[in-house]
């Protein structure tokens, strides 16, 4: 899977949590958060009000319109890999919680997905 074709498809499956992700579907579109996020923050120098930026303002716009594809993204690679869709609860504890989930996303697809992919 390339890097536009994860995020159409992270994009076009906003809100479906069900099914599978692959690694590359997931961490494409991760990097695109990632990037996405970055270039707001170019525009952080220029001020719009007292105490805000207009990047600040981006980047806060652009997370927002990102969250739920971001979640049901991550709800299906937990999927794949076997584990809970629960687990995306991690998100909330802070620091750990990104590091738990982040071994979870790169663990490879569990073993009774491959089994039923080589099947046919």
């Amino acid at each position: 899977m390339t890097f536009q074709q994860s995020i159409r498809t992270a994009l076009t499956k906003y809100a479906d949590f069900s099914g599978r992700a692959g690694r590359a579907e997931f961490w494409w579109f991760f990097l695109f958060v990632v990037l996405g996020e970055a270039v707001c923050n170019v525009f952080a120098v220029i001020p719009v009000t007292n105490g805000a930026s207009l990047g600040v303002i981006l980047a806060n716009l652009f997370a927002l319109a990102v969250l739920l594809p971001f979640l049901a993204v991550g709800v299906r690679r937990l999927r794949d890999t076997g584990k809970d869709w629960r687990n995306i609860f991690w998100l909330l504890v802070p620091i750990a919680g990104i590091i738990v989930l982040a071994v979870y996303w790169y663990a490879p697809t569990a073993p009774q997905f491959e089994a039923s992919e080589t099947r046919g």
